[in-house]
């Protein structure tokens, strides 16, 4: 459990540690970023797509509502 006086130690890295730690991330995880990044990118422009796209009412949901209450 980390105390709340040992957590700016933790926080409190050099320049050199944090290049050591991006390298690590990097070898071990370097062949999966791209694919990663790539679906990221397409999950921001889905839901970019679905709040314009949700905006406009659409005709389906009209005649729905106006039906009254579900039976």
């Amino acid at each position: 459990m980390i105390v709340a006086r040992e957590l700016p130690m933790i926080l409190m890295l050099s320049t050199w540690e944090i290049v050591a730690i991006l390298v690590v991330v990097l070898v071990l995880f370097g062949n999966r970023i791209p694919g990663m990044a790539r679906s990221l990118g397409s999950g921001i422009t889905e839901f970019k797509k679905g709040l314009k796209d949700g905006s406009k009412p659409d005709s389906n949901d009209a005649a729905t509502k106006n039906d009254g209450p579900a039976r």
